[in-house]
């Protein structure tokens, strides 16, 4: 997980980061030690999307994931990425839920060119 070359982070049943791979360090200037423990949607995510983000958790923390969910993800810098996400719930080894996974692409510089020609 850590060295995949897509942002891959995770929550717990509480929505706090548990996992923070390199590619989502690098994309958003945020470390491991800076993430960890926080509350995702309230703190990296932008205010307009938080709602949207938050449901999408919590359907996967339900067993019901998500494929292809767009949303910016806040850096370091202040700025935002765009991400394509696809969240998966998390099972321990008794298959009970115990967070949620989310693999991501960074299509920002998609979402800028298609905005650029609209």
């Amino acid at each position: 997980i850590d060295t995949a070359n897509a942002p891959i982070f995770g929550i717990d049943r509480d929505g706090r980061v548990n996992v923070w791979n390199t590619c989502a360090s690098n994309l958003t200037g945020f470390g491991v030690a800076e993430v960890k423990g926080r509350h995702l949607v309230d703190d990296f995510i932008t205010p307009q999307y938080k709602s949207s983000v938050q449901d999408v958790f919590s359907k996967a923390l339900s067993g019901v994931e998500t494929a292809n969910f767009e949303f910016p993800l806040v850096t370091k810098a202040g700025k935002s990425v765009e991400i394509l996400l696809n969240a998966t719930t998390r099972r321990d080894e008794r298959d009970l839920i115990i967070g949620v996974v989310g693999i991501g692409q960074d299509i920002t510089a998609r979402m800028n060119q298609e905005q650029e020609y609209a």
